[in-house]
C-alpha cells in the first residue's frame, strides 16, 4: 500500500501538483535504504536535493562598483570651450566690429560675394520656378492616363456589345 501511495505521489511531483507535506514524505520515503527498485532514480535525485540544501557558499563577494567620471569631464570640458569661445574674442578685441572699419579690398571681397550670393539665389529660384512647371506638366499628364483608362473601358464594353451582337446574329442566320 505504501508503494502504490508513493507512485502516486511521484505521479503528482513530475506533474508539478504536490503540495509541501506530500513532497516531505517523499523526502523522507527516499532517506530510507530500503527502496523499490524501479525507484532507485528517484532516490539519487532526492539524496542530491537534501546533500545540496546543507551546502553553504563561503567566500566573499566583493561588492565594489566602479564609479566613471567621464561624463563629468566630458561636460567639464564642454564648458570650458564655450567659455573660451565666448571670452577670447572680447578679450583679445578681435576683428572689425562692422563694415565700416573694413579695408577698402576687404569691403570689396565682401561686396562680390554678396553679389555671387545674389546670382546663385537667383539661379536657385529659376530652377524652382521649373520644378513647378514640371509639376504642372506631370499632374496634366496624370489627368490624361485617368481619361485614356475611361476610354479603354467604354472600349471593352462596346467591344462586349458588338460582339454579342455579331453572335445574335449568326445564330439568328444560321436557324435560316
Amino acid at each position: 500500500m505504501v508503494l502504490n501511495s508513493i507512485e502516486k505521489l511521484l505521479e503528482k511531483y513530475d506533474n508539478g501538483e504536490t503540495t509541501l507535506k506530500e513532497e516531505q514524505q517523499l523526502k523522507t520515503y527516499f532517506a530510507q535504504d530500503d527502496i523499490a527498485p524501479h525507484l532507485e532514480s528517484y532516490k539519487t535525485m532526492f539524496q542530491y536535493f537534501n546533500n545540496t540544501k546543507q551546502e553553504l557558499y563561503t567566500k566573499d563577494v566583493p561588492l565594489k562598483t566602479r564609479k566613471s567620471y567621464i561624463y563629468q569631464w566630458i561636460s567639464v570640458a564642454a564648458v570650458a570651450v564655450l567659455m573660451l569661445g565666448i571670452l577670447i574674442p572680447n578679450i583679445i578685441g578681435g576683428g572689425p566690429s562692422s563694415l565700416e572699419d573694413l579695408s577698402t579690398e576687404q569691403q570689396m571681397a565682401f561686396n562680390q560675394t554678396k553679389e555671387v550670393f545674389d546670382i546663385i539665389g537667383t539661379q536657385f529660384n529659376t530652377g524652382q520656378n521649373q520644378m513647378g512647371a514640371l509639376s504642372l506638366t506631370s499632374s496634366n499628364f496624370e489627368k490624361g492616363a485617368d481619361q485614356v483608362k475611361y476610354i479603354n473601358e467604354f472600349s471593352e464594353t462596346s467591344n462586349k456589345f458588338f460582339k454579342s451582337k455579331t453572335t445574335k446574329t449568326s445564330k439568328e442566320s444560321n436557324k435560316n
